[in-house]
């Protein structure tokens, strides 16, 4: 066990599953390029703090991450809320779920939740009747999951969700630069029905802190100048670019249930910590403040995906 400090006590209501979960959830952590023992460390690091959300699916590097969590659950299940996702919406769901939980070495998570069921069409085709919804909810009765929902790029597609009163929790973005209604229509509504709200891209897939198209890839040209931080070197931007604290804080002050973050290495974790432990809510007028910066730090980055259009 790690001798880090617990630096987050659970504080807030997932929803109505009852769940009493850490305002920061560990998100998405897999990278083929670093060996797994490393990556189930970073893990433990994170769980070790204090968190006690983690989100997986089988498409991140190809069941990678569901590898890596399968090695870093044992000895540490009790506590945690484990989020896995169905990538394939137009099959059968059972197997999906077989197949993740036998990568996972457990025999339930806390939520499934359908992948980016970004278009009406999807979100149709898995409600429908003897559909996707319907096929999870016979994996509850069969106590392979607790809970279900979906995660989504598209408001319209969250709020029909949440009218149709099918999903227990919901995923979707929320952060300086994301499409408006995901903060003004849908998160309310979540609230106001009981639908739980884990939500991601607050640092815009790493848009707005760096030179990136996303995820850590570089722009075709990388400005050159590198810094090294807590044993991982890095690109220090060069292009407008937001800080950790103005996203977090951003996000963190519109008040989803749970702030999904990336935090694949130790530096990344202690930038998102020790911006948690300077985090008081902001008002109107900061946020609108980083969102008008967040417009400069977006630009020429690549597509916007998270948002309906990409804009």
């Amino acid at each position: 066990m790690s001798d880090m400090p617990n630096l987050f006590t659970p504080r807030r209501q997932l929803g109505r599953t009852g769940f009493i979960a850490t305002q920061i959830g560990i998100g998405d952590l897999a990278d083929r390029n670093v060996p797994i023992d490393q990556c189930v460390a970073t893990v433990h690091r994170a769980i070790d703090s204090g968190l006690n959300l983690i989100d997986t699916a089988p498409s991140y590097e190809n069941g990678y991450s569901e590898e890596i969590l399968g090695k870093a659950l044992p000895g540490r299940r009790n506590g945690l809320f484990v989020i896995d996702k169905v990538d394939h919406l137009r099959q059968s769901v059972a197997p999906q779920i077989d197949a993740s939980l036998k990568r996972l070495g457990i025999d339930h998570t806390d939520l499934f939740v359908f992948h980016g069921c970004s278009s009406m069409d999807d979100w149709n085709h898995i409600a429908a009747p003897g559909g996707g919804m319907d096929q999870v909810h016979d994996c509850i009765k069969a106590g392979k999951t607790r809970f279900k929902g979906i995660s989504s790029h598209n408001p319209d597609v969250l709020i029909a969700a949440l009218n149709g009163g099918r999903c227990d929790v919901l995923m979707f973005p929320i952060g300086p630069y994301a499409d408006p209604r995901y903060e003004q229509q849908v998160l309310p509504l979540a609230k106001k029905l009981g639908v739980g709200t884990v939500c991601f891209k607050t640092f815009g897939a790493g848009k707005l802190l760096g030179d990136t198209t996303g995820y850590n890839r570089p722009l075709a040209t990388r400005p050159r100048g590198k810094v090294s931080s807590g044993g991982e070197t890095t690109t220090s931007p060069t292009l407008p670019h937001l800080s950790v604290d103005d996203c977090l804080h951003y996000t963190l002050s519109i008040d989803p249930d749970v702030a999904l973050l990336g935090m694949s290495f130790p530096n990344e974790q202690d930038a998102a910590f020790d911006s948690f432990k300077r985090f008081a809510p902001l008002g109107a007028t900061a946020l609108a403040e980083i969102r008008h910066r967040a417009i400069s730090a977006i630009q020429g980055k690549g597509d916007i995906w998270w948002n309906p259009g990409g804009k």
